[in-house]
């Protein structure tokens, strides 16, 4: 008996001191290696992530409209109100499912499904649907909607489309000018009522929907929005000081209120300006040994907890723009790769929770890596 209690403990020990075979593959990387390995948006890893939004663009159920109700005539299916952006759980997925696809096909015309995303564009992004959109829109209960992360998507979708020398390119951009000449009048609309930044690290947050807007703004030259939008910076976060990065993140952030502020105004201010206002606005990122910890996502099947893994996309996204052309901040680099390398390995073939949206992040980020 004493020979079997002997064993039957050292069973039990080996068993605890095993790893699960199915353990979280980026949690089980030092730090030194996620930041040292540069990742890469190369053709095997756009036909990887150009899944996501192809398993997601026509599906309209689950759904969160998102939407007023101003009588029993709004009460319409998800496709019915939105026959573009339908797809992908939310309006603002949907259409960031879209820039992915045209993003990568930009960047990568062979993709392996090109022809399914080509037909898929050009049936989705129609002058009738598009119209369609345009009308929601302009419902009496609307005015606010989507407002600002949706429209910012909507027109980071556009300024990719300027950018793509294709003949699908110009139809689709043709087709999208409604509501493209919509969102822009509701930015110049909205921005001079706005008298105080929205600082949270979710959907609202003005510094990501300045951010997205004025690299349109830039692309297609459109003069009042990027004037406008370089005023409403400087009064909204020119005298901002001591942002407090360890409070970051909050439960489900999928931005970080400091970086995405510092990355608007280094797009915004003259370089040297820059340099002095993010001195005094995190000093902390001057030091070669600046670290934060990587969002840790302890359920991804969770909706909101999942999140996390976009604060990682996004913060790399914002540290690679500061560093961009400021050789005194290169080292911003490293922790952005970081950031995506421990992410990137979850988000395909994941639960839905993430994968209808975690891919344009992760396209994106991959998209300022140099």
């Amino acid at each position: 008996m004493k020979h079997v209690l002997i064993f039957s403990l050292f069973a039990v020990l080996l068993s605890c001191n095993s790893k699960p075979e199915n353990s979280i593959k980026e949690e089980t990387k030092p730090e030194e290696e996620l930041a040292l390995n540069q990742p890469l948006l190369n053709l095997e890893e756009a036909n990887r992530l150009a899944e996501l939004p192809l398993a997601c663009v026509s599906v309209e159920y689950p759904n969160k409209l998102g939407q007023t109700l101003g009588g029993n005539e709004d009460l319409k299916s998800p496709k019915e109100l939105h026959p573009t952006f339908y797809g992908c759980f939310d309006w603002h997925s949907a259409v960031h499912g879209h820039w992915s696809m045209v993003s990568l096909l930009r960047q990568f015309p062979e993709l392996e499904k090109k022809a399914e995303m080509r037909d898929w564009l050009l049936q989705s992004i129609s002058k009738d649907n598009i119209e369609n959109e345009v009308l929601y829109f302009h419902g009496k209960h609307n005015t606010s909607y989507e407002r600002t992360y949706g429209w910012a998507w909507l027109l980071k979708l556009v300024e990719e489309l300027h950018q793509w020398d294709d003949p699908l390119a110009r139809t689709l951009e043709a087709n999208l000018q409604p509501l493209t000449d919509l969102v822009v009048e509701r930015y110049l609309e909205f921005l001079p009522k706005l008298n105080y930044p929205i600082r949270v690290g979710e959907h609202p947050n003005t510094a990501f929907g300045l951010s997205f807007a004025y690299d349109f703004a830039v692309t297609v030259n459109n003069t009042a929005l990027k004037a406008l939008i370089e005023e409403r910076a400087k009064d909204f976060y020119l005298k901002d000081a001591n942002c407090p990065l360890s409070w970051e993140p909050s439960g489900f952030d999928f931005l970080s209120p400091c970086l995405e502020e510092a990355a608007l105004m280094k797009r915004v201010l003259p370089k040297e300006e820059f340099v002095n206002w993010v001195d005094a606005f995190l000093p902390q990122l001057k030091d070669t040994a600046f670290n934060i910890k990587m969002g840790e996502v302890s359920d991804r099947t969770d909706g909101k907890l999942v999140h996390l893994d976009g604060v990682n996309f996004s913060r790399a996204w914002s540290l690679n723009y500061i560093a961009k052309d400021l050789p005194q901040f290169s080292h911003l680099k490293s922790l952005a790769n970081k950031h995506i390398n421990y992410s990137l390995p979850s988000i395909v073939g994941d639960s839905y929770e993430g994968g209808h949206w975690l891919g344009s992040f992760a396209i994106y980020a991959l998209n300022t890596v140099d």
